[in-house]
């Protein structure tokens, strides 16, 4: 079982409170083992990295997941505010992405399974659909020091049903755009002062989202995709003194965006910006503010930006945001960023286990896959505690690497806790056991950047 150092134990400590104390104790070990354990990250195999595989009371272990009281948002809030401590400067912005990713589960005895749409698989040629949990995720835009690109670390996950699944379980039915409206409201109310811009793709695009995030106590800015055949209206004009009846809620409708774009009197501005990669594009861009209608609701402020290539390199695409005094480009440069967000689950799926739990109650599925996600995050804190500045990175003669990967952060992480582990078990045993250097950094290679 290692002892990580104090900064470690002080930054898990924050958790505490969420637990009782044999609960936070029991989380305390299978943390540590899921960091350090390759493969499927189960209950039994985190038990088997720290050295419990011979423990006879292993059930109470699952018992976590499945079966102890801990409260899950107060962990989610908490997680929050350890990000922002370790990475951000106080009164900077918040960039919150949000996104759902699929969980590929086919287990009979999962009530919440059901066909979900596989981004991952599908092409632009060919939809393809997967068995599995979908989740709804956000996560929080910041600047690491080891990285030219800023990452998304997660902090809350929610389980999302398909209708059909959520009739057959008796649940009220929630789509991806109510949860998103749930979860920013609780943002915002964990962080009353702060200035918090949302991001979302296409299918986060709805304007109930929009007047959810421009009607609350302090609005949040939300930037999005917008469809090219968008109902916009200008402004309505002034009421005539003396004619009766209401305002009226929106002035004549404007040109939707596809036509603008054939358009030849439309006036096209030049410039370049960061795209997905990390490399320059030269893109066309034209913006304006107006209303933005969808019938039965009222139509909301926006600003829109139509971008194209001039090369045509990639399709043309409309973009908005609710804050209308947000610059053009600023809008283009967040909505780029939430890119982030889908590395991050990438890296969920090839170095932390995503999709290799094997728990079938509803109340450990609804635990674990978030828990997972909050691990990837805590090992980033933990990583920029222990190197503050820059961090170890592999390299060899044959490949220089400039910045790191997450697998690079973990590798960091588990050698923290693998050397933990050697002292106390050399302490307890009061012998030492001479290694060759060129073994040991062998043995330690294949342990740390094990996937």
């Amino acid at each position: 079982m290692p002892t990580p150092s104090p900064e470690i134990i002080t930054i898990l400590s924050v958790f505490a409170v969420a637990f009782t104390a044999p609960t936070y104790a029991k989380l305390l070990t299978l943390l540590y083992g899921t960091i350090m354990a390759p493969g499927r990250r189960t209950v039994t195999a985190a038990l088997r990295m720290v050295g419990l595989a011979n423990d006879k009371h292993f059930t109470n272990y699952h018992r976590v997941l499945n079966r102890d009281r801990w409260l899950g948002m107060l962990l989610s809030k908490l997680l929050l505010e350890l990000i922002m401590r370790t990475f951000l400067i106080d009164g900077l912005p918040l960039v919150v992405l949000v996104d759902d990713t699929l969980e590929r589960r086919a287990g009979k005895k999962i009530r919440y399974k059901s066909r979900f749409h596989d981004a991952v698989l599908s092409t632009a040629a060919k939809v393809v659909t997967s068995m599995g949990l979908r989740w709804i995720c956000m996560a929080i835009l910041v600047p690491v020091p080891w990285s030219k690109r800023s990452w998304a670390l997660p902090f809350m996950l929610i389980l999302t049903l398909a209708p059909k699944t959520s009739e057959k379980l008796h649940k009220p039915h929630r789509t991806l755009v109510d949860w998103a409206m749930l979860m920013i409201t609780r943002v915002r109310n964990w962080q009353p002062e702060s200035e918090i811009t949302l991001v979302g793709d296409g299918g986060y695009a709805a304007v109930v989202l929009l007047q959810r995030c421009q009607r609350l106590k302090k609005p949040v800015c939300f930037i999005s995709r917008l469809r090219l055949d968008a109902v916009l209206h200008n402004f309505p004009a002034p009421k005539q003194k003396g004619k009766r009846g209401p305002q009226p809620k929106k002035g004549e409708r404007q040109p939707s965006l596809a036509q603008k774009l054939v358009d030849p009197a439309t006036v096209w501005e030049k410039a370049t910006i960061p795209w997905y990669g990390g490399y320059q594009k030269d893109i066309e861009f034209v913006s304006d503010v107006c209303l933005w209608y969808h019938r039965g609701l009222d139509p909301v402020p926006v600003r829109w930006v139509l971008v194209r290539a001039p090369d045509k390199s990639i399709k043309p695409a409309a973009f908005f945001c609710s804050d209308v005094n947000i610059a053009p480009l600023f809008i283009l440069k967040w909505f780029v960023s939430r890119w982030n967000i889908e590395v991050t689950f990438e890296e969920m799926r090839a170095h932390l286990g995503f999709e290799t739990q094997r728990q079938w109650s509803d109340h450990a599925i609804e635990r674990t896959t978030p828990c997972l996600f909050g691990v990837f995050s805590l090992v980033v804190v933990m990583a920029k505690v222990l190197h503050p500045k820059s961090l170890p990175i592999r390299q060899s003669e044959w490949y220089e690497k400039d910045e790191a990967a997450f697998s690079d952060v973990l590798a960091t992480v588990r050698r923290h806790l693998w050397e933990a582990t050697n002292k106390r078990a050399s302490s307890d045993k009061g012998e030492m056991t001479l290694i060759p250097a060129s073994a040991l950094s062998s043995l330690l290679e294949v342990a740390c950047y094990s996937t």
